[in-house]
C-alpha cells in the first residue's frame, strides 16, 4: 500500500523538535501574526527561519500557516510576510482567504499554497476550482465521511488532498464560528477564539433576572455546543486506501506529551497500514497511549456515517491525562542531557517514550547540573541536568521521559 504524510503540529521550536523526534514527515506552523491559532507559542521572524532550517536538516517538510481571513488593515503586513516568507523557503504556506492567495502568488510566487479546513471544500468541483486557482493541496472539510474523500479522490488524481485525523473539533461548520466574537470580542476568524463552546449555560427567563436554570445533564451543568474530539486511528488503512496524501494532526496549542503521544501513535499506525515493521505494536497499545492523553473523549466524526448526539457531545470536564511528562531529551546518549519540566529526584522511577511504541522503564541514580557537573538533590522544573540511569539506555534528541501521578 502506498504510504502517505503523518503532518504534525508546532506551537514553538521545540515541540517543532518533538514532532521530528517522534517521526512526523511534516510540521506547520504560525508567526506571530497571520495564523488561527494567535494564542499558540507561535514563531518568530528568526525563529521561523530556524524551524524551516531545522526540519529540511532532519528531512521532514515544513508549512507555515497564514489562514486567517484578512481586513483590509493587514494587507501591507501581510504582503511583506508573504516577501519574507518567499526568502526564507517554507515547502508551502496554507491559506483560506482567496485575497491572501492572490496576494501570495504576487509576494510569495515561488510558494506553493495548500487550502485550509477553513475554505470548506466539500465536494470535487471545489477542489478542481481550487486546482485551477494553481493551489496544490486542499484540506477537505472535516464534515466528510470516507466514501465522500473517495469520490473526491476518484474525481480530482492530480491534486493533492489532506485530512484532519486527531484533536479538537469545533462544533461550527468548518470552524466558522462567529460565537467568540459576539460574547467576548476576540474574533475566531482572526486567530483569537476563546473558545465560548467549551462554557457551560444556563436558561434565564425574560422577566426573571438574574434567575437562572440550568440545563442539566449531569451535575456540571450541560455543554449543549462542545465537541468530542476527533481519533481516526482505526481508519488509517482506510484512508491511505482512499488516496489520502496527507494526514494532520490538530494541536498546536497542546502540551508536549500530546504531541509526543498522538505523533508517535500515528506513527506506528501509518507504519503498520503500509507494511512496516512497528516494535510493541498493537492497535489495543494505541488506542491505550491516546486514552491516557487529556481530551474530551474521542468520536469517529463523519467519517461513517453523520453523527449524533452521543457521537459528539462531551459531558463535563476533560478526562485527565494518565502521565506527567517529566523532561524533554536535549541531547541524546546514555547519560541524557534533559531539560526537566518537573520534579524529578535520585530513585525515582521513569519511563523514556522510545520511537515505535516501545516505552522503556528506568530508574534515576543520580543528577549532575549540565553546565557544573555538580550533584542535583532534585530537579523542580527548568532546569538542565544529566541523568544517570538504571539500566542504561540510548535516548534520543528531543524524546520525551514521563511518570506515572503518585
Amino acid at each position: 500500500m502506498k504510504t502517505c504524510e503523518l503532518l504534525a503540529p508546532a506551537g514553538s521550536l521545540e515541540k517543532l523538535k518533538i514532532a521530528v523526534s517522534y517521526g512526523a514527515d511534516a510540521v506547520y506552523f504560525g508567526a506571530k501574526r497571520f495564523s488561527l491559532r494567535a494564542k499558540a507559542g507561535n514563531l518568530s521572524h528568526d525563529e521561523l527561519k530556524e524551524a524551516i532550517s531545522y526540519a529540511k536538516k532532519h528531512g521532514v517538510k515544513s508549512y507555515v500557516t497564514v489562514n486567517i481571513f484578512a481586513r483590509n488593515r493587514d494587507i501591507q503586513e501581510l504582503s511583506d510576510f508573504l516577501v519574507y516568507l518567499s526568502e526564507i523557503g517554507p515547502n508551502a504556506i496554507i491559506v483560506s482567504d482567496p485575497g491572501v492567495i492572490y496576494l501570495a502568488k504576487r509576494h510569495a510566487p515561488n510558494l506553493p499554497i495548500h487550502l485550509s479546513t477553513q475554505a470548506n471544500t466539500l465536494n470535487y468541483e471545489s477542489v478542481l476550482f481550487w486546482k485551477n486557482q494553481g493551489i496544490k493541496r486542499v484540506n477537505l472539510a472535516r464534515e466528510l465521511g470516507l466514501k465522500e474523500i473517495t469520490k473526491i479522490r476518484e474525481q480530482t488524481p492530480d491534486i493533492e488532498l489532506e485530512v484532519f485525523v486527531h484533536g479538537a473539533l469545533c462544533i461550527s461548520y468548518s470552524g466558522r464560528c462567529m460565537l467568540s466574537l459576539y460574547l467576548t470580542g476576540r474574533e475566531a476568524n482572526q486567530g483569537l477564539c476563546a473558545h465560548p463552546c467549551r462554557y457551560s449555560y444556563a436558561v434565564q427567563e425574560e422577566k426573571r433576572p438574574g434567575e437562572f436554570f440550568p440545563l442539566e445533564e449531569d451535575e456540571r451543568g450541560l455543554y449543549i455546543f462542545n465537541s468530542k474530539d476527533l481519533c481516526l486511528i482505526k481508519r488509517i488503512p482506510q484512508l491511505i486506501g482512499a488516496g489520502v496524501d496527507s494526514l494532520k494532526i490538530e494541536g498546536r496549542m497542546k502540551g508536549k506529551l500530546y504531541l509526543a503521544t498522538v505523533v508517535r501513535a500515528y506513527r506506528a499506525a501509518i507504519d503498520r497500514a503500509v507494511g512496516k515493521k512497528v516494535e510493541g505494536f498493537s492497535m489495543e497499545k494505541l488506542l491505550t497511549e491516546l486514552e491516557g492523553i487529556t481530551s474530551r473523549g474521542y468520536t469517529e466524526n463523519f467519517f461513517s456515517a453523520s453523527p449524533d448526539a452521543e457521537d459528539m457531545i462531551y459531558h463535563g470536564h476533560n478526562i485527565p491525562q494518565k502521565f506527567i511528562p517529566v523532561a524533554v531529551v536535549l541531547e541524546g546518549g546514555t547519560s541524557p542531557k534533559v531539560l526537566a519540566n518537573y520534579v524529578i529526584r535520585p530513585g525515582d522511577a521513569l519511563e523514556y517514550m522510545a520511537r515505535g511504541m516501545k516505552d522503556i522503564k528506568f530508574t534515576v541514580i543520580s543528577i549532575k547540573d549540565a553546565s557544573s557537573h555538580e550533584k542535583v538533590h532534585m530537579t523542580t522544573g527548568g532546569e538542565k541536568v544529566i541523568l544517570v540511569t538504571e539500566p542504561e539506555i540510548t535516548f534520543e534528541a528531543y524524546g520525551l521521559i514521563r511518570k506515572t501521578p503518585e
